[in-house]
């Protein structure tokens, strides 16, 4: 049995084993993919972190140099020699299908048999649950529609009419990708928010950090403008139109009005990733898992780490997530030595 089971080695499982290795406690991380990398193996070509290299490090290892911001294969390969250098004990691949408390521990029933712990780190992150909105028509549309996790690049949008939907740093990023190449529509909910230019991942994590007396990241705007953002941007390509009312089978339409399309491009956000915990019965009747921190609340042994702001500020970037990490793995050790 081991004290400690991280579910996930991404970016917040990693960082969990950093400090929990510290304080000393015994863990295991299980990880549902068969290669180190987390979400940051499925991104597409041009993805890019918000922020330079030296200023997205986790815990103990800062991430090895690059010329502007790195793209996803760069962080890949530092998750990896992370993982490696500090010789976690990592189960891959292992999916978690269910979380029990069973005489006083946890059981954690995967794939590859059966874990039990004093206390768990849930580290699933939010790629695995993208969200689509209920939007009138849509099973109609006879074109192609794909989220943010199902986009591999531009070149197979090649001269072709495309709907992007999303005003977020994803819907930038892909818009951007896609307007030179493809019929580019842009749609947002409401008109795109761009950060300051000089604003980036390092800039926002200290802002997050210091959000009650600022009024927080939101408060400055959505989109971090990032090099091929900004250009785009510049060069007018990046024009938004508002939500459509309704898709139809050719296209979104607002009122009467119809744009034929052969792909919408869904870029609309994600719903953590928390299946695993459903026997627990954890969500209130809002739907959501209350926390104190990472802490849940109705299982003070049970921590969520890195699913956004409501387990920690920024805990869903590479910088962020190591504070909220810490403070997990302490808590977690003052628990287990009470008992």
């Amino acid at each position: 049995m081991n004290q400690v089971v991280v579910i996930g080695a991404g970016q917040a499982g990693l960082a969990a084993g950093f400090y929990l290795r510290r304080a000393g406690l015994d863990f295991v991380l299980l990880d549902a993919q068969t290669t180190p990398g987390g979400a940051w193996l499925h991104g597409w070509d041009s993805l890019r972190l918000f922020s330079p290299a030296q200023h997205s490090s986790l815990p103990g290892w800062p991430m090895p140099p690059y010329r502007g911001y790195p793209p996803a294969d760069h962080v890949v390969d530092y998750l990896a020699a992370y993982e490696k250098r500090y010789e976690f004990d990592v189960r891959r691949p292992v999916r978690v299908t269910a979380v029990r408390r069973t005489d006083g521990q946890f059981e954690i029933a995967t794939d590859g048999g059966t874990w039990r712990a004093d206390a768990v780190i849930s580290a699933t992150g939010t790629w695995w649950r993208p969200f689509i909105p209920a939007i009138r028509g849509r099973a109609d549309f006879l074109g192609r529609q794909l989220h943010t996790v199902d986009y591999g690049g531009p070149d197979e949008f090649a001269g072709q009419r495309v709907v992007v939907v999303g005003g977020g740093n994803s819907g930038a990023q892909i818009a951007a990708d896609l307007a030179e190449v493809a019929h580019l529509t842009w749609v947002t909910r409401r008109p795109p928010r761009y950060l300051p230019d000089e604003i980036d991942g390092r800039a926002l994590f200290d802002i997050a950090s210091r959000r009650q007396e600022t009024g927080g990241v939101a408060a400055l705007g959505d989109i971090v403008a990032v090099p091929q953002v900004r250009a785009a941007r510049d060069a007018g390509l990046l024009r938004a139109r508002p939500l459509f009312d309704r898709i139809t089978e050719s296209g979104p339409a607002w009122t009467d009005v119809v744009e034929p399309a052969d792909a919408v491009i869904w870029c609309t956000g994600f719903r953590p990733a928390l299946g695993h915990l459903a026997p627990l019965q954890l969500r209130g009747r809002d739907g959501t898992v209350r926390t104190d921190g990472t802490r849940v609340v109705a299982e003070p042994r049970l921590h969520l780490l890195g699913y956004g702001d409501w387990t920690g500020p920024a805990s869903a970037t590479l910088i962020g997530v190591g504070p909220t990490a810490r403070a997990a793995a302490n808590e977690i050790a003052a628990q287990l030595t009470r008992r």
